[in-house]
């Protein structure tokens, strides 16, 4: 296993992220177990730098983030982490889909025991949720004096609705993977131990699809989500016709008529 460390804040901060590539599944590890992998400064770096180099590797078709240990994230370590700071360099894709840098090719999230603050941003910012049945998670920023600052005021909104969301980010109350699975927090329970295989079947049935249509279709929902239906469907005419001039196209088509699966270069 690789770390993602370049330059970062924090000097010799304890923690790090790991990467390594399992076929074409980027996985992406946060590995702080001691400390229920809470964010150092460096690790909000690395984190990024991992989602970068996911980004900017073109057989990576998939991304799977996890914790290593018995815990997702325990949140910021706020020991040694400045909230006065931005939390993530400007320069790199941003892992709560804050700002310029997004990511644009699918991401899948294993989670287990506890999931706090920057674990529930980090969860909600990705496309697909594995939870573990004792995960237990909390948007808890109120009783620091701070409101979450990553995403999590819209993010829950977005998934619940308004009534719901509030329900725990105006209490900073905890609540179980099966509330999280009730609210759409979370696309699937599993028992404690099988988040990350599941997850990772997940990844690799991505993986499996046509990229180019993949990201056209992350990119039409995400289109819909920020600027509305009618400027997504304004756009759907000119998504098509040019999937439609790709050679995985051509691809999906042929494996259509002769029955079996697609084999897709992502061109």
């Amino acid at each position: 296993m690789n770390s993602a460390n370049q330059n970062t804040r924090g000097g010799g901060a304890p923690g790090r992220i790991i990467t390594r590539k399992q076929g074409d599944v980027f996985v992406i590890g946060i590995d702080r177990p001691e400390k229920y992998n809470g964010f150092s400064p460096n690790m909000f770096d690395e984190l990024a730098a991992a989602y970068q180099a996911y980004e900017d590797d073109h057989d990576a078709r998939c991304a799977l983030l996890y914790g290593e240990g018995k815990h997702f994230a325990a949140g910021a370590d706020l020991n040694l982490v400045d909230l006065d700071t931005n939390i993530f360099p400007a320069d790199l894709v941003n892992p709560c889909n804050m700002g310029t840098m997004q990511r644009s090719k699918p991401l899948v999230v294993a989670v287990q025991g506890v999931c706090y603050t920057i674990g529930v941003e980090l969860m909600l910012a990705a496309d697909i949720v594995v939870a573990a049945r004792d995960c237990r998670f909390g948007q808890i920023e109120v009783s620091r004096g701070v409101l979450p600052f990553c995403g999590g005021t819209f993010q829950m909104i977005e998934r619940a609705g308004w009534g719901n969301a509030m329900r725990y980010l105006l209490t900073g109350e905890e609540f179980d993977a099966e509330t999280g699975h009730r609210l759409g927090f979370v696309q699937e329970l599993v028992e404690p131990g099988e988040q990350f295989g599941r997850a990772l079947e997940l990844a690799e049935r991505i993986a499996a699809q046509a990229p180019l249509a993949v990201r056209a279709t992350m990119a039409s929902g995400r289109l819909a989500m920020l600027e509305g239906l009618p400027a997504a469907a304004a756009k759907l005419p000119e998504t098509v016709t040019t999937l439609r001039a790709t050679q995985d196209f051509a691809e999906g088509m042929l494996s259509f008529k002769e029955r079996r699966d697609g084999r897709f270069a992502g061109c």
